[in-house]
């Protein structure tokens, strides 16, 4: 069933056109992702669709009955209600019926109320109806649906008693999500909704999408998160939507599929013209050869021609160097407790860091990954323990509220203050390397978005040549494109890296080792992120056959290593076998989605007419089919 359509969406801010001729259809069970550079009009093309402001030409139709749920960037909770009590107020009419329930039972049990039998009779009919309505709209789980999402979103500690009034503002903007979660709109439209939110609870946040009954559409820009959740991607990019179908990673690979196709096809076009051309040149003047010449000419004038491809747009392109190298020894930390003044956060911290280490810090929110930062960075005092820096070690430190500067300065300055003896030239290139050419460097620093104001945050930082970089959450509010030009700086990166981030696919290119701190010491996992997953799954599945044998008296003091060993290999085999199933199930959708594309195509009057594009259409086309019966084959095979 189509929810939405959107047709011919144009959008100005004053004389500057932002948005033009956007198409895009959300059908049920659709999950979009609507990706593009920032500034590229993502927030807005969603603000339009939720009603929030308005467009000037086009339509956007929408059938009756069918409700939209919109989450913006950063929009935090205000109530002075309980947490629990603005819960239940999404399920106001449930209470209602609830009420109206118990009423109809008082009266039934007062027989004194019914003059006949017939009126008896009315008023249980009523109540068996009401009843089944109550039950079929979720009236006997709303409160188990209410604390399972809050539980996702990390308040299982909380009292819900607590007035959001109370709260800071990630928590508010996590009970946000979780009230529009629990609504289940037809169209939930999620505008950066992993933002304040650690990695487990972007774990639960996947997995509750996934299972969602609604349309989902979501600007976001954790790959990881987009590669799980969604099934089609929409790319806005000069003012102009292109739709691909599958996830993100799909999505890049079929986008530059697309442009080396379209290249080939134009520079075969322009080998075809400069040929015409010049043989039009050399014979036009000559009588023997004149009219062929001219017949060239009118072929030439009747060529549509094809515009070259329009690559990606300019992305930012800088790479951190080093002034000199530290001693092998970076860092050592011994029995660190880390916290403000009286207020203990974590304890008993323990690692080394060696040259050359690329280290992500991870942990849930609250347990102080930021803090431990800024205790090695002199923010912050230790309260008890102590660390110590190898030598040479020069630390250029990235703190994710340095991305939010409120400096007076222009853009030029702010970075030549700091390093006056440069030419202006020098400082101009590096600031355009930042993707801040001509006058971008006149503007107040105080008056960039959040993405210009981290990647000036990222200059400064370049600047530095320390060769050990420690960087808090590095890739807020950076663009996707912005972000793997950060990831390929830091790759090549010759000196040592501690990071923290909730960015799992950054996690992954950028991690060597992962340490996972916690309130009473840090856990070293020597691998990326997907590993340091693995290993947490197996540590867990082994306390569980402990628990489950020492429960069956079985287990006297320690574990059966040969039987967990066999157990574990079993269910590692069981989870490769029911991921690949959902890989083929998803590859599958792809191909059936491209085989309807390259058919619709065939049919197309102008295609059908180009023996050379429908051969090559027809062989993509066979080459799908193909692949769907292998896949279906091996489906076959894992799912008996």
């Amino acid at each position: 069933m189509i929810l939405l359509q959107v047709n011919q969406l144009t959008k100005y801010f004053a004389a500057e056109l932002i948005l033009s001729n956007i198409k895009l259809e959300v059908q049920t069970n659709d999950r979009i992702a609507l990706v593009g550079r920032n500034g590229a009009g993502k927030s807005t093309l969603l603000k339009m669709i939720a009603g929030q402001i308005s467009y000037d030409s086009g339509e956007i139709i929408r059938p009756k009955g069918v409700s939209i749920g919109y989450l913006a960037q950063n929009t935090g909770l205000e109530s002075e209600r309980s947490i629990w009590d603005e819960m239940l107020t999404v399920f106001e009419h449930l209470r209602n019926m609830e009420t109206e329930l118990r009423n109809l039972e008082s009266k039934m049990a007062d027989q004194t109320t019914f003059s006949n039998d017939s009126q008896y009779e009315r008023i249980l009919k009523e109540y068996d109806q009401l009843q089944i309505k109550f039950k079929d709209e979720g009236g006997y789980q709303y409160e188990a649906d209410i604390r399972s999402v809050l539980h996702g979103l990390h308040f299982e500690s909380f009292d819900y008693s607590t007035k959001i009034s109370t709260l800071s503002g990630g928590q508010k903007t996590r009970l946000a999500l979780g009230k529009l979660l629990l609504s289940r709109p037809d169209i939930l439209i999620l505008d950066e909704p992993t933002n304040h939110l650690d990695i487990e609870t972007l774990s639960w946040l996947e997995q509750y999408l996934q299972g969602y009954p609604g349309a989902i559409l979501i600007v976001s820009h954790d790959r990881y998160f987009l590669d799980k959740v969604v099934n089609q991607v929409f790319e806005l990019s000069r003012r102009k939507i292109t739709k691909f179908i599958g996830n993100y990673s799909h999505y890049l690979e079929k986008k530059a599929e697309n442009f080396e196709r379209e290249m080939k096809h134009y520079e075969k076009q322009q080998d075809e013209i400069a040929k015409l051309e010049n043989f039009v040149q050399r014979n036009l003047a000559r009588a023997s050869t004149t009219k062929r010449a001219q017949s060239r000419r009118k072929q030439l004038q009747k060529i549509d021609r094809l515009d070259r491809p329009a690559g990606d747009e300019k992305s930012a392109t800088f790479r951190f160097e080093i002034n000199r190298q530290s001693g092998n020894d970076v860092l050592k930390v011994e029995s660190l407790s880390i916290g403000y003044e009286a207020n203990k956060i974590s304890e008993q911290i323990s690692f080394q860091i060696k040259r050359e280490d690329s280290i992500a810090l991870v942990g849930p929110n609250g347990v102080g990954k930021s803090t431990l930062l800024k205790t090695f960075v002199d923010k912050l005092p230790s309260l008890s323990g102590h660390f110590q820096f190898g030598s040479n070690v020069s630390i250029g430190y990235y703190d994710q509220e340095q991305a939010k500067l409120t400096s007076n300065k222009q853009v030029l300055n702010e970075l030549w203050d700091e390093y006056p003896l440069k030419p202006e030239k020098e400082i101009r290139t590096v600031l355009g390397n930042f993707l801040f050419s001509g006058d971008d460097v006149l503007k107040t620093v105080s008056s960039l978005s959040g993405g210009e104001k981290a990647r000036l945050a990222l200059a400064k930082l370049m600047m530095e040549k320390a060769n050990f970089l420690i960087l808090d959450e590095p890739t807020n509010h950076l663009d996707l494109d912005s972000k793997e030009v950060l990831e390929n700086a830091l790759i090549e990166y010759p000196g040592t890296i501690l990071f923290v981030s909730h960015d799992r696919y950054f996690i992954n290119r950028i991690a060597t080792k992962v340490f996972e701190l916690e309130k009473t010491g840090l856990t070293e996992y020597l691998g990326d992120y997907d590993y340091y997953v693995e290993k947490k799954l197996e540590q867990e599945e082994l306390e569980a056959l402990k628990t489950e044998k020492q429960q069956q008296g079985s287990l006297p003091a320690t574990a059966d290593k040969s039987s967990y060993q066999q157990d574990k290999e079993v269910k590692k085999l069981e989870r490769q076998r029911k991921r690949r199933i959902e890989e083929i199930e998803s590859k599958i959708e792809e191909l059936e989605s491209t085989v309807s594309q390259y058919e619709d195509l065939l049919c197309d009057p102008e295609i059908f007419q180009d023996h050379e594009k429908v051969g090559e259409i027809n062989q993509q086309l066979e080459q799908a089919q193909q692949e769907i019966e292998n896949l279906l084959e091996e489906w076959t095979k894992l799912a008996d």
